[in-house]
């Protein structure tokens, strides 16, 4: 029965930082914050990755210790700066263009990767 319901915790875990990167990139994101993001240190892109690691923090808070879950948060926050700036400074800019498509499926493949190595932080710290 453990290992269901570690299971589901991880599931769990997994639609809850789905809805959250829906709404930290989707709903909260303004032009302030994806307009500069591939100027590196300008401050609309580090908001943007902020968000982000506030509400990690928020989604981890009830399941692990808050020091583990402020870790990991500020851990989203780096990586999600990193490959915003990364796409939008490299990546093709028109989206008309398949390129620009398979980049932005990269970019949110990236993030979404963040989050199963969160998960396994987590499963291998409190296993």
């Amino acid at each position: 029965m453990e290992q269901i319901d570690t299971w589901l915790g991880i599931l769990l875990l997994l639609a809850l930082f789905e809805i959250k990167h829906f709404i930290a990139d989707f709903v909260i994101q303004r032009a302030r914050h994806f307009t500069n993001k591939g100027s590196y240190g300008h401050w609309g892109g580090i908001e943007h990755s902020l968000q982000h690691g506030v509400l990690t923090w928020a989604v981890l808070f009830f399941f692990t210790t808050p020091a583990f879950a402020l870790m990991l948060g500020l851990f989203d926050a780096v990586v999600h700066y990193h490959v915003d700036w990364f796409k939008t400074k490299y990546g093709p800019k028109d989206n008309t263009k398949t390129a620009y498509w398979v980049w932005f499926g990269a970019d949110q493949l990236l993030h979404q990767l963040t989050y199963i190595t969160i998960l396994y932080y987590l499963v291998l710290v409190f296993s």
